[in-house]
């Protein structure tokens, strides 16, 4: 699925979060330029709002992104909820579940290595943008089985996990 139009694509000189910009705007997401290096980006997804965060590192050529939940884990929660970060990231394949220390909140995070290219690609931020809302959407359940449903992180990931065949 491209979020972007075919423009984007074509060669110039884009520095990373214009296009993170520029892929907001064509998505009417919220966004917010916080600096020259920061951006915020305010999603919906399938069961809750995402706060997306970019920090380009022009040192290292690198762009941060973050994909924060909007809730916070308390303080009787948290080793489940380590526990449950730590079963969820052995199952993804690009990025990993965190949990922000100031915010208390999960956070799915990546880093995009752009040493040696010429200059940023709308479809690598297109692609790291998808799987980490695909993600956030796949183990939003399981944060909430352990924090509101009383489950252990492994039944919490299993039942987050169940795919259904038919339809209703």
């Amino acid at each position: 699925m491209s979020f972007v139009k075919k423009d984007l694509f074509d060669p110039g000189a884009h520095d990373p979060l214009t296009l993170v910009e520029l892929i907001a705007t064509q998505k009417r997401w919220a966004n917010e330029r916080l600096s020259e290096t920061e951006m915020m980006i305010q999603i919906t997804g399938a069961w809750s709002v995402y706060h997306m965060y970019f920090v380009w590192q022009e040192k290292l050529s690198a762009l941060q992104f973050c994909c924060q939940f909007d809730f916070r884990i308390p303080n009787p929660n948290r080793s489940e909820v380590h526990g449950l970060l730590s079963m969820i990231n052995e199952r993804l394949w690009l990025g990993h579940f965190d949990l922000n220390t100031d915010e208390q909140s999960p956070m799915f995070r990546h880093n995009l290595l752009m040493r040696g290219t010429d200059q940023a690609n709308a479809q690598q931020i297109e692609d790291v943008m998808s799987i980490a809302i695909a993600e956030c959407d796949r183990f939003y359940p399981a944060f909430q089985f352990v924090l509101w449903g009383n489950r252990s992180p492994e039944d919490a990931i299993a039942a987050a996990l169940v795919h259904t065949n038919g339809r209703a």
